[in-house]
């Protein structure tokens, strides 16, 4: 129908157009339909090729479809195959799990000992100090805790030469040169005393080997000077030569723990400032006491002294009692008497100077202790009031500084008592020594008079 309606368009253009052409018209129509008759056996033609090629691609299309199939059959049949292979060899790898398990026997729970073994030696050879002198060893015991393989034999002997390296070495006492870490966090070459597996030293410093940062680090404040003589003393030891070392069983706990107590100044710090009274008062009352003990004992020589001669001396009491006994040859006894005791009371009220100060100061220090207790004491209840009593060190400060102050109180008061006992008895024997010489100045006077 297509072919038709066209052919009818062109001859419909052909009649509209014959007008113009004139007598060359009936030439032109049969040129058409030759024209048309040509045209319509080369689109014939032209169909059959194209049904040709449609018909030839369509058995190409389904030789290819037959091909897929046949394909697809062949990759279901193999996979049918392949998964029978795979139970087969799942059924055989079993019968071998089995047969190694029988196999291995006891062998396989000394593997997981050797592991367990290995894991502990690496705990323990990544804190030794004697890490710092053969750094490194614990890489082959790494390798060895966390295999789940067998081991080897170079692998077993690794971890018995470890073994007993450690073993060995913590016998010995021996000098290397190692990098040690300073408070700066410089590392510096330096050498190294060590003392088995305890304690290292370095010009007369203790170090602790720090198995994070895999070196000897420098002890930030060192323990006390009577371990710090004993470190240098060895450290400068002769070879061969016997000499005592301190160490620490402890592999650095204890040495830390010495190195976290309190200074002196530290400890003074908790009392407070009812701590720092107490100690102002203790200083002032021994001040004064040294003072009025120099000053009883060189009154004391002076006594003696004029005891043994008849001239009077003003620089001293008894020679200002004598002064006033010369100075009344006429007087009678009991106006002489009477002179001679107010002299006394004199010279004894001189004598006693500061003697009530320093008792005062020793009755005062242990009541200022038992005021820093109280406060303490108060302190730490608002603690427990503010935060619980779960964290015993949101408590400490209180509890310090109610037993610092206590501690302080009591050790002003203790010396201050023993100095006022001497003051006082010092000062009670010169008194005596001069009531004694005015009793014999008056009974000297008394037997002139009869």
């Amino acid at each position: 129908m297509n072919r038709f309606h066209r052919f009818l368009a062109v001859f419909a253009a052909v009649l509209l157009l014959a007008p113009a052409a004139g007598m060359a018209q009936s030439k032109s129509l049969n040129d058409l339909l030759k024209e048309v008759r040509a045209g319509r056996s080369a689109d014939s033609a032209l169909n059959k090729k194209r049904e040709a090629e449609f018909q030839s691609k369509k058995n190409e299309q389904q030789t290819l479809l037959n091909n897929a199939r046949a394909e697809r059959k062949r990759q279901e049949t193999r996979s049918v195959q392949l998964e029978g292979a795979f139970q087969e060899n799942e059924r055989g790898l079993a019968q071998l799990e089995d047969q190694l398990a029988d196999r291995l026997g006891s062998l396989g729970e000394l593997f997981g000992v050797v592991r367990q073994v290995a894991g502990e030696a690496r705990e323990t050879v990544t804190g030794s100090v004697v890490s710092a002198q053969f750094p490194g060893r614990e890489s082959n015991l790494d390798s060895l805790a966390s295999s789940r393989d067998l081991p080897k034999i170079a692998a077993l002997e690794d971890l018995w030469f470890t073994l007993q390296q450690e073993i060995t070495e913590s016998g010995k006492a021996v000098t290397f040169t190692a990098p040690v870490i300073q408070p700066d966090g410089t590392k510096v070459e330096q050498t190294v005393t060590r003392m088995g597996v305890f304690t290292a030293i370095s010009d007369g410093d203790f170090l602790f080997y720090d198995g994070e940062k895999r070196a000897l680090e420098l002890v930030l404040r060192q323990p006390g000077a009577e371990l710090m003589a004993a470190a240098d003393g060895f450290g400068s030891a002769a070879t061969g030569s016997i000499t005592t070392a301190p160490i620490d069983p402890s592999k650095g706990t204890l040495l830390t723990l010495l190195t976290q107590r309190a200074t002196a100044s530290e400890t003074i710090e908790q009392g407070g400032v009812v701590g720092y009274i107490i100690i102002a008062i203790g200083i002032l009352g021994s001040i004064i006491a040294l003072m009025r003990l120099a000053v009883l004992f060189g009154t004391d020589r002076k006594v003696a002294n004029q005891a043994k001669s008849d001239t009077a001396d003003e620089g001293n009491p008894l020679g200002r009692v004598l002064k006033i006994y010369q100075d009344n040859p006429d007087a009678d006894v009991e106006t002489l008497e009477l002179k001679l005791d107010e002299a006394i009371l004199r010279e004894v009220s001189s004598l006693e100077t500061f003697l009530s100060t320093i008792k005062v100061f020793a009755a005062i220090a242990p009541l200022l202790g038992l005021l820093g207790t109280v406060t303490g004491m108060i302190e730490t209840f608002q603690m427990i009031t503010l935060f619980g009593a779960g964290d015993p060190k949101l408590m400490a400060g209180g509890i310090s500084e109610a037993l610092v102050t206590t501690m302080l109180g009591l050790m002003v008061t203790i010396p201050l008592t023993l100095f006022h006992s001497l003051v006082q008895s010092r000062a009670k024997s010169i008194a005596e020594v001069i009531e004694e010489q005015s009793t014999g100045m008056v009974a000297r006077r008394a037997e002139a008079s009869s």
